[in-house]
């Protein structure tokens, strides 16, 4: 059984369904019996919603910790979905939807960053 999460876009793309499997659902269900006594997923010390502001500092200390030389901000993570469905050769209208945007211009550059969609076009 698989279960979807509705996706709401913030900057005028679209919005969308993307599926939930076995691993996330099993580590939804664990912050949901760890928090209990809050709806949210992502909480501050305090229970309350984390603010956009905190989770930039999250990312940015992330950054830092693993040793990235340049500063590390959440619509990287964004970026880095799109060029690994790029390299695993995933059409790009699909690409498209799966991240929201309008214009298949924005989409255009996670494949273009990629070569290894060349590499199955010819065989040995």
């Amino acid at each position: 059984m698989v279960s979807y999460i509705e996706v709401h876009r913030v900057k005028h793309g679209h919005d969308s369904i993307h599926p939930l499997r076995s691993p996330e659902l099993r580590a939804l269900r664990q912050i949901q019996r760890d928090y209990a006594d809050t709806s949210y997923v992502f909480v501050s010390e305090r229970k309350a919603p984390l603010s956009t502001r905190s989770i930039r500092h999250i990312i940015a200390r992330a950054g830092e910790l693993a040793g990235i030389p340049f500063q590390v901000h959440p619509h990287q993570l964004r970026h880095a979905c799109g060029y690994y469905l790029a390299a695993q050769g995933h059409d790009t209208r699909a690409i498209q939807d799966y991240l929201g945007h309008k214009n298949i211009h924005h989409t255009v550059r996670y494949t273009q960053m990629s070569p290894q969609r060349f590499e199955t076009f010819w065989m040995d």
